[in-house]
């Protein structure tokens, strides 16, 4: 099992294809999530798929995380996640998680809980 690297919003960011091709240097990944993830709106180049995570201190970021509204509020509050902030649940969140799906909002929740409970 990979070592998990949350984000903010709790997505793993170990498990982001992004995240893969850059560490592996995995072009044809590359290419493949241009197509994917790319739109007429919004298109990508194979550059643009790198990023060392949400949380890291490097700039390189995939454009989706370098704008993100959960992660730009996190990180002006200092909190390692959203799962401890006192604004948790807030609408910013909720948006994120109907496109993100279950898995962030339950690992994230999961994170909540535990710090309730501290």
């Amino acid at each position: 099992m990979s070592e998990q690297l949350l984000a903010y919003c709790g997505l793993d960011c170990a498990q982001c294809p992004a995240y893969i091709a850059h560490r592996t240097d995995d072009n044809d990944l590359r290419v493949k999530m241009t197509k994917e993830w790319g739109s007429d709106d919004f298109p990508l180049s194979p550059e643009d798929i790198n990023c060392d995570g949400c949380t890291s201190d490097s700039d390189l970021k995939f454009a989706f995380c370098g704008q993100c509204a959960v992660r730009a509020c996190a990180t002006e509050k200092g909190h390692e996640t959203c799962a401890v902030c006192t604004d948790y649940g807030c609408e910013k969140l909720e948006t994120f998680f109907q496109m993100a799906g279950d898995e962030a909002r339950d690992r994230l929740q999961e994170l909540h809980d535990e710090h309730l409970a501290g």
